[in-house]
């Protein structure tokens, strides 16, 4: 039997006091309420990046889950991803922290406009050195399009429209604005950047228009590393086009099989390598020294998880009111225009139908995605069979209870990985789109849109004019 691939893990995390269970922050040993200080984040970094972890993935979300029972009530008060604040702050303060870990932070582009966006994670990208990547998401809370001015959220599929639009005009500006050598910090000339090879951008596309430069200097990567979580039928196209990598949940081997196999074929059809996508699964592990431990700890955080706050994140992520459905029911299938792959694996790709109510628990139904309890034997040969059995490259470890689960994984799993010889022991030098993709350089490759953007730089931006 041929050794599995190196596994790749980030740590999956939100600057709420829950993420995705409601209602650990209330255990006694768990620290997430402190996720508004600096200190709480500098302390996951470091922990993450001793575990020799790719990145710390933050998830992110505009609005409040306000589906269940037509209420916000429920999610504010079992702090169901909220309140929160914005994750591209806290990431500067980790990467001073840090040397080597990366940062994929999630941000809603259905908001923001691509000329100062792109400033903005040009900026993560100086400051974290080219650690950066960027979540790439168009929202689903209907409370969030009513908070920014919008009478209801765009539907589905024009979502990933615009989102194809919004990306059309950020890689120009960060691809072809400034030229190689533009910046030159010529002393004793006293040029700083020569104007000749500063390119003005205009776009006129269905959604976002631009006509400027681009404000910061070429970074690192240029293009931040590019993530994407949707995987519906659009959503894996969109994804299979333009991710460096993927985040997506499947609470069986088939359903992730299936969806990776999908995405990787989509990837062929756009003239890419199947394998220029890592693939994350999201994952939950609660690992002690013996099994029995671990399963004391699996019984004693389920205590703690808010059944009602739980259900409000699930009316959230599926569109559905579940505070109108039988516990005892199973969940069924509507078209929503929140998260349809979520929905449909509950749903349509389950093999046994789905109660309400073990939904809300902390278990493999609940988790939507691999859930392992054991010891660090056991958890490893689980890692190890879901990555064979799936062809994930990796998972994005669920935060549970903070800093505990995640000292475990890094003290116990980690050293059993390395033994067998499936995880690394140090890391490699670079951005992060260097350490994912060993050997390659730190700008997007050939193969990506974006790269086509930087070779037709002559035909998509013109001189910017001098001025005396």
């Amino acid at each position: 039997m041929s050794r599995p691939r190196e596994l790749r893990f980030n740590a999956f995390n939100m600057a709420a006091p829950s993420h995705t269970w409601a209602g650990l922050w209330s255990h006694p040993r768990d620290t997430a309420g402190d996720y508004n200080t600096l200190d709480f984040w500098v302390k996951l970094a470091q922990t993450a990046e001793r575990g020799l972890f790719d990145g710390i993935f933050i998830a992110d979300v505009l609005g409040l889950y306000d589906v269940y029972g037509e209420s916000p009530d429920t999610a504010l008060r079992s702090a169901a991803q909220t309140p929160q604040i914005d994750p591209t702050l806290v990431v500067p303060t980790m990467a001073h922290a840090t040397r080597h870990i990366g940062f994929g932070v999630t941000a809603n582009l259905t908001y923001e406009h691509p000329y100062q966006f792109a400033r903005r994670f040009a900026t993560l990208d100086h400051l974290t050195q080219g650690r950066v990547g960027w979540n790439v998401v168009t929202g689903y809370l209907e409370s969030g399009a009513r908070g920014m001015g919008f009478d209801a959220n765009r539907a589905h599929d024009a979502r990933y429209e615009a989102a194809e639009d919004f990306l059309s005009a950020v890689y120009k500006l960060w691809e072809a604005s400034w030229e190689d050598g533009a910046v030159r910090r010529d002393r004793a000339a006293r040029v700083f950047t020569d104007p000749a090879r500063v390119h003005r951008i205009r776009h006129d596309g269905p959604y976002y228009q631009v006509d400027g430069i681009q404000l910061a200097e070429p970074s690192p990567q240029r293009t931040p590393v590019l993530f994407q979580a949707g995987t519906s039928g659009r959503g894996r196209q969109f994804a299979a086009r333009h991710a460096e990598g993927i985040f997506l949940n499947g609470q069986t081997r088939p359903i992730l099989a299936e969806t990776v196999k999908s995405i990787r074929e989509a990837a062929r059809a756009f003239g890419r390598d199947p394998y220029d996508i890592r693939i994350f699964a999201g994952g939950t592990v609660i690992v002690a020294p013996t099994r029995a431990e671990a399963e004391e700890r699996l019984a004693d955080y389920a205590r703690y998880v808010d059944t009602a706050g739980q259900l409000a994140l699930l009316s959230g992520w599926t569109g559905v009111d579940l505070s109108k459905v039988d516990p005892d029911e199973a969940i069924a299938y509507v078209k929503s225009n929140a998260i349809q792959s979520t929905l449909e694996n509950l749903t349509l790709r389950s093999s046994v139908p789905l109660k309400v109510r073990d939904l809300a628990t902390l278990s493999a139904t609940g988790a939507r995605s691999p859930f392992i309890v054991g010891n660090p034997q056991e958890v490893a040969d689980e890692l190890i069979s879901w990555v064979e059995d799936t062809d994930v490259d990796g998972f994005n470890l669920n935060r549970l209870v903070s800093p505990e689960t995640l000292e475990a994984f890094v003290d116990l799993v980690v050293p059993e990985l390395q033994a067998r010889g499936v995880y690394k022991t140090s890391y490699g030098e670079g951005t992060l789109r260097q350490k994912l993709f060993p050997g390659r350089g730190p700008l997007l490759p050939r193969t990506h849109p974006a790269a086509a953007v930087r070779a037709a730089r002559a035909d998509t931006a013109e001189p910017a004019p001098l001025h005396a």
